[in-house]
């Protein structure tokens, strides 16, 4: 489908889940997340204000550097890896096809 990228997203139990992600709607991995009811808060509504989002980044796409925001909030949350990043911070695009992230535990 045109407009569209596959995205792979982990949950917190391992179950794997391959969505299909529009790419024209300028949406980031945590609305896509909560679109599918996949255990993602997203308490700040995507302003990179809390780590409700965190996700690692398992696959090797090029992403954007973080800004001083996710780090900041990446600095105070939990299980904070190298490949750690805020979803609410990735833009849904076509060079993301075949992205595979693992929500990060809670706590």
């Amino acid at each position: 489908m045109e407009n569209t990228i596959k995205v792979i997203v982990i949950d917190r139990n391992d179950e794997r889940h391959e969505i299909e992600a529009p790419t024209d709607m300028n949406m980031n991995m945590m609305e896509l997340c909560k679109s599918y009811e996949l255990p993602v808060e997203g308490t700040c509504g995507g302003m990179a204000m809390c780590a409700s989002c965190h996700m690692y980044v398992l696959s090797a796409h090029d992403l954007p550097e973080r800004s001083d925001d996710e780090e900041d909030m990446l600095d105070e949350a939990f299980n904070v890896e190298d490949n750690s990043r805020l979803g609410c911070q990735i833009r849904l695009e076509d060079s993301l096809n075949d992205i595979e992230v693992k929500l990060a535990p809670v706590g």
